[in-house]
């Protein structure tokens, strides 16, 4: 008690912690108040760290316990929803704009990288609890569903239907991972599915996962497909693994793999601003390459290969799916905690409770596109 009375003073003499507590007050969070979204400091360094250290100062300050916050959610949705972002100190926006470009990757162990380090590699036991039982590592759809297995199925027939499968036809699931949208594909509108992965263990998981159906699950990357053609294209979450300036040879190359009259489903989170990077913390803890285009970079880099027939956004549904992994999360931490560290659980808490706030406030958003074949100046 007598070392948190010594932070709480510190707090309310140091410049940096003024600084930070006024622009605080704007958007109704105390220090040390009582609500859920109000945050209590643990270190009298933490203002100073992540105003000097931004993103990574900021994430590892929480994962060092520094500060705490029962919902991490609402106190990034309430900064953002009174603009804090466009109020504070240069850095401090920059924490903010970067923390909306967290998405999510699977953990690959090719040339995608590790998507955690060191004692903070997630292993597939995490996955498995988290997730639905079809593994979805996307969001669901919770207009159709009230758990997220509900959620997640809904998402899939969704996709299914949007693509209009149909017996026989044959189908590529670019990025497929562990083969949840390959097995409900192929089980219930009796298709053929070709899916992709750049993991090995991946690979692995989705060939058992996939065993008597037909379905071929291939270790390769979309640089590496041929012109075979496909009577349908989906991608889950896999545009997040490039970089923008391969945005371009991404489509051309999908484009090359449809059929005339076929039909491509593209699912990938974006930003209703120009993001063309991620920060340190990102970099080191989730993934190391990607960027979240902004509506006018996904259509410019669509448009020469494919014609846009159906755009929905589906951020509010993000929210949820996050929160629900979060809850699942908690709830099997006592057999977790075996294998992995209390630091580890609050990069984790970080993750998804700050991505959630960040959909809530709209900063980021899932489109889900349908696409055909149609752009100028495509080469086929």
């Amino acid at each position: 008690m007598k070392y948190f009375s010594s932070v709480t003073q510190h707090v309310r003499c140091d410049p940096w912690s003024l600084l930070g507590k006024n622009l605080l007050h704007k958007a109704d969070i105390q220090i040390e108040g009582t609500r859920p979204w109000d945050i209590r400091i643990r270190h009298p360094g933490f203002f100073k760290r992540i105003m000097l250290q931004g993103l990574l100062g900021l994430g590892e300050s929480y994962m060092d316990g520094w500060w705490e916050c029962d919902r991490l959610d609402i106190f990034i949705y309430k900064f953002l929803a009174h603009k804090l972002d466009e109020a504070v100190p240069g850095n401090f926006r920059d924490i903010l704009l970067v923390l909306s470009e967290n998405i999510f990757n699977r953990k690959s162990d090719d040339c995608h990288g590790s998507v955690f380090v060191n004692e903070y590699d997630i292993g597939y036991d995490v996955f498995t609890h988290m997730l639905d039982p079809y593994m979805q590592y996307s969001c669901g759809y919770w207009r159709k569903g009230a758990t997220l297995a509900e959620a997640q199925e809904a998402k899939l027939k969704m996709i299914c239907e949007k693509l209009q499968l149909a017996p026989g036809m044959r189908v590529l699931d670019i990025g497929c991972g562990w083969g949840g949208t390959a097995e409900y594909s192929a089980r219930h509108y009796d298709v053929y599915v070709e899916g992709t992965t750049n993991s090995t263990e991946e690979q692995k998981i989705a060939q058992s996962r996939c065993q008597g159906l037909d379905i071929t699950i291939m270790l390769e990357d979309y640089q590496d497909l041929l012109d075979d053609k496909f009577d349908r294209i989906i991608a889950l979450g896999a545009l997040e693994y490039l970089e923008l300036k391969n945005y371009q040879n991404f489509f051309k190359a999908l484009a090359r793999c449809l059929k005339p009259d076929g039909l491509f489903l593209l699912h990938s989170t974006g930003s209703t601003e120009l993001v063309s990077h991620v920060g340190p913390w990102l970099n080191k803890y989730i993934f190391p390459k990607g960027c979240l285009p902004s509506g006018q970079q996904l259509v410019q880099s669509i448009e020469p290969y494919f014609r846009i027939e159906d755009w929905d956004n589906l951020g509010t549904d993000y929210d949820k799916t996050l929160m629900s992994w979060f809850e699942k999360i908690n709830e099997s931490w006592p057999s977790l905690s075996m294998n992995y560290s209390p630091g580890f659980r609050h990069m984790l808490e970080y993750y998804l409770c700050s991505s959630a706030g960040f959909f809530r406030a709209g900063k980021i958003q899932l489109r889900q596109l349908l696409l055909c074949l149609g752009g100028e100046g495509q080469i086929i």
